[in-house]
């Protein structure tokens, strides 16, 4: 079986759409080949900055003949209706078979297609590939009409095995596919021709380009660390950075510079975060002092000057950068040392949406439920509304206008040179948290009432002006908002009363409709722990569903309850029970919850229950009372052989009325002591 290999050379793809493009690759080829009737064995997709390429092994030499039955009109249709057919099946009119059906006698047609060579195929299904590849941005140039992400210069697409390898017979807009490629464009620019993936790669690789971007990224990293270690030093992590400088190269060479003395005092995060979008370089600290003093930039070439040059082109660049970081960092340090009065003034300029007001309208709201907020999680109330107050004052600053990614760290640096308390600093670093649902969540007790002040009041407003989340659309990151309060709440064991607060921040918003939304994240978010949907809901079911503390609670405890043989023997006789009895409200048109009476009792497992009942109701009471759901679970528990053995011995509905009330109000009893817990009357099965 052969082996194809194709390869799409062109001026650079940029590093951001390479990885995407290879499987898009990948993906279009293989699936065409595949409807086409050409299976295959395995297939891999690479990309450089120049170069899509894509091996298929195991590829079958042409597609199989194929035999289709079609069924056609019925005999004695309308001649137009059975030409139509004939010519949508490509028979002639002979060729037609007359069969019986149950509507009558219809006309069959036998389709037989013979395979198809693999060259033609292949040549089709990649024509159709390239004129329709997914780029998030293409181009056109020179006179053709062809699309590509850069201009196209060739294309490689051969077929090898035993006997040698062969070019497909292509052409498009101009290219003719070949057997020729060509390697790193300044230090083996010359065309070669290659006779399958093995002798390409094996060439690529003598003609300075590694084809493989994990074995770049993974070169890049191994010489980037060696080279640190060496000098006692570490280069600070960004697999982000690594992939996309991966995709810049294809043949890196790295190189280690030093950063000028006069910006080593800057924070670090500023000297990282400018180096590493301005110039795509590496951070390198030093352990003992946890400063950056280095960098390493990746170049895409070996000089005689062992990168000499290179490294001093670089350096002159990084200079003027961090000439403006410093700058910045200097002028913001004298604003927040004078109180930080010009930032605070200049957000009430900065909109923050247009029916909402500005980022300085919402600073008071959030101090002020800040406030409020304290004392639920432990703070104290005039740090938690400084730092509201403050916390978002770096918005305005020169540096965070330059790194919007800095914000939150740089006004605690702020903070810090203001002479405010060490829990204000945090919290402006920390309000933002959580962004994600792996991102760490604040338990300092300042920054948490300030973060969840944060996101209960873009909540609230959003809700207030009717700006929800529809389907896939979140543009504000309201379902993040609500992620992030979820899990400051869950992971901070916090009790508070999402409904008070929701009316604390705004009295106008729709509270019910917004608990709603929590109650849906909260549902995602505990399924990715490994709860059931419907026991979640029998929890969100009772009464106190806005402490959503309380609700996890019962949900990991009925959870566990359910998951043992107790649990699940104790949850069929309770929807035995309710099923009865709901048939019989049903029937008669009253609800049956005046208590049983031992003196109508006649069997001695109907005794048995009721006493059994009555005993389990304190514990179960009790147990709730000091919100141990376990517990009470665990006495309800007790309950299932009384009930079985209620059952198995005893006719609900009696012939006897008073009996069958009697028992119905037993079943009553059962349905109250069983969802003192959770609405069990949600849970499947």
């Amino acid at each position: 079986m052969p082996e194809l290999l194709i390869e799409l050379f062109s001026e650079e793809i940029p590093a951001r759409m390479q990885a995407r493009a290879c499987e898009d690759l990948k993906k279009r080829m293989t699936d065409g080949l595949v409807e086409a009737g050409l299976t295959y064995a395995s297939a891999a997709g690479f990309a450089t900055p120049r170069r899509l390429a894509l091996v298929v092994d195991g590829l079958l030499e042409a597609s199989p003949d194929t035999r289709e039955e079609r069924k056609g009109p019925k005999v004695g249709a309308p001649d137009q209706a059975i030409e139509g057919f004939l010519r949508g099946a490509g028979v002639a009119r002979e060729d037609l078979q007359v069969r019986a059906d149950k509507k009558g006698e219809v006309y069959f047609a036998e389709i037989e297609k013979p395979g198809r060579p693999a060259e033609a195929i292949v040549a089709e299904v990649l024509e159709d590939v390239i004129r329709n590849f997914p780029w998030p941005k293409s181009m056109r140039w020179g006179n053709g009409t062809l699309k590509w992400v850069r201009p196209l210069r060739r294309i490689l697409c051969i077929l090898s095995d035993e006997a040698g390898a062969r070019v497909v017979p292509f052409e498009l807009d101009g290219f003719e596919a070949g057997d020729v490629t060509e390697g790193h464009r300044f230090m083996a620019p010359e065309p070669f021709s290659v006779t399958s993936f093995e002798d390409y790669a094996v060439k690529l690789k003598r003609a300075k380009v590694i084809l493989n971007a994990e074995e770049r990224a993974e070169a890049i990293w191994s010489d980037c660390t060696n080279q640190a270690f060496a000098q006692g030093l570490s280069v600070v992590e960004d697999p982000g950075l690594l992939a996309e400088v991966a995709g810049l190269v294809e043949w890196p060479v790295v190189l280690m510079g030093a950063i000028d003395e006069s910006f080593l005092d800057l924070p670090p995060e500023v000297l990282q975060t400018s180096m590493k979008e301005h110039q795509k370089f590496f951070s390198v600290r030093s352990p003992e002092t946890g400063r950056i003093e280095k960098f390493v930039t990746v170049a895409n070439v070996e000089t005689s000057d062992q990168g000499a040059t290179i490294l001093k082109g670089n350096q002159k660049v990084l200079f003027a950068r961090l000439s403006d970081a410093a700058f910045f960092w200097q002028n913001d340090l004298r604003v927040a040392r004078d109180g930080m009065g010009p930032w605070l003034e200049a957000l009430n300029s900065v909109t923050f949406h247009n029916k909402l007001g500005s980022e300085g309208d919402r600073i008071g709201k959030i101090a002020a439920l800040a406030e409020h907020l304290a004392p639920k999680v432990g703070a104290d109330a005039g740090l938690a509304g400084q730092a509201a107050r403050v916390a978002k004052a770096d918005l305005a600053s020169e540096m965070v206008y330059e790194f919007p990614e800095l914000q939150g760290l740089m006004g605690r640096y702020y903070c810090e040179a203001a002479g405010l308390a060490s829990e204000v600093a945090a919290a402006c670093q920390e309000h933002y948290s959580p962004l994600g649902p792996t991102d760490d969540v604040p338990t300092a007790p300042v920054s948490v009432a300030v973060a969840m002040a944060e996101k209960i009041d873009k909540l609230t407003g959003f809700w207030a002006i009717d700006e929800k989340p529809t389907g896939s659309k979140d543009p504000f990151a309201l379902r993040r908002s609500a992620l992030g309060v979820i899990r400051l709440i869950l992971e901070n064991n916090l009790r508070l009363p999402l409904l008070e607060l929701f009316a604390q921040s705004r009295a106008d918003a729709p509270a019910e409709d917004l608990l709603q939304f929590f109650h849906d994240r909260l549902t995602v978010h505990l399924k990715g722990e490994g709860l059931r949907h419907d026991v979640i809901a029998a929890c969100l079911a009772m009464e106190g569903n806005d402490d959503l503390a309380l609700v996890v609670a019962r949900a990991r405890a009925l959870g566990a309850f359910l998951g043992s043989d107790d649990g699940e023997n104790l949850l069929q006789g309770f929807k035995r029970a309710n099923n009865i009895l709901s048939q019989a409200e049903e029937k008669d048109g009253v609800a049956y919850e005046y208590g049983a009476d031992a003196k109508f009792m006649e069997a001695e497992e109907e005794k048995t229950l009721f006493d059994s009942l009555e005993n389990a109701a304190p514990q179960i009471n009790a147990a709730l009372a000091s919100e141990d759901f376990a517990a009470a679970m665990q006495a309800m528990a007790g309950l299932r052989a009384p009930i079985d053995a209620f059952f198995e011995a005893v006719q609900v509905n009696s012939d006897n009325d008073i009996v069958r009330r009697n028992r119905l109000n037993m079943l009553h009893k059962i349905r109250e002591t069983c969802t003192k817990t959770a609405d069990l009357t949600c849970i499947e099965g």
